[in-house]
């Protein structure tokens, strides 16, 4: 799952700028986007996603929160929970992130899943309420990827979870804000990482390295 990812040259310079920007802006002391990535293309992956879409999905998680740094909103600092005016104001956070990434050149998969990555199962989230099969599949695995990597992290307003505690998350809310089958991937994949031998490591990073050397080569 890192050897890819930790391969910088196959993610443009800028993009990994914006991120780490984004990533500063949202108070984080590590490379949040780079994790989100990291844990969508290993769910992706489980899922048999196609690896330019495994590509398009790791570029939105980079991206996902750019709207948040275009706003420039104090109040996402402050170790305070938001007023109702500030909620609904960081609820268009999103579609200023679909534009941001459009007048950045970045292809227009990459756009709605930057749109559509705060949209719930159960239609509850924004901007569009987007319900079950209606939000494209990688929106919905970066659903859950962005969560549990925000869950264990620490935040301003609140301290990082344990990751049991993130999953035990997870799992209550699969089938309202997450798609069931992506979180049952999801905690499915610590399980698959400790019955793989290291020769089958090896062997699926030596393909899987061709196959998406082959992907920025074609959707870049």
């Amino acid at each position: 799952m890192e050897t890819i990812l930790a391969k910088e040259t196959n993610f443009d310079e800028k993009l990994l700028e914006i991120s780490t920007e984004m990533d500063e802006f949202e108070g984080y002391t590590h490379a949040h986007g780079l994790r989100i990535a990291e844990i969508a293309d290993a769910i992706g992956k489980s899922f048999n996603l196609a690896a330019h879409d495994r590509f398009f999905m790791q570029q939105a998680a980079l991206v996902h929160d750019i709207g948040e740094v275009v706003m420039t909103r104090d109040y996402i600092k402050e170790n305070r929970y938001l007023t109702e005016a500030e909620r609904i104001d960081m609820q268009r956070h999103p579609v200023i992130g679909e534009q941001e990434t459009s007048k950045r050149g970045l292809s227009r998969g990459v756009q709605l899943l930057v749109r559509w990555h705060q949209e719930w199962w159960n239609g509850g989230g924004y901007p569009d309420c987007l319900e079950g099969e209606q939000i494209p599949f990688a929106a919905r695995i970066l659903r859950v990827a962005d969560t549990f990597a925000a869950l264990t992290a620490d935040r301003p307003r609140r301290a990082a979870m344990s990751d049991s505690e993130a999953k035990q998350y997870l799992t209550e809310w699969a089938g309202i804000e997450f798609d069931p089958q992506v979180v049952k991937a999801f905690l499915a994949l610590e399980d698959r990482e400790k019955e793989r031998s290291p020769k089958t490591v090896a062997e699926e990073q030596a393909v899987e390295t061709m196959i998406y050397d082959q992907s920025v080569d074609t959707y870049t």
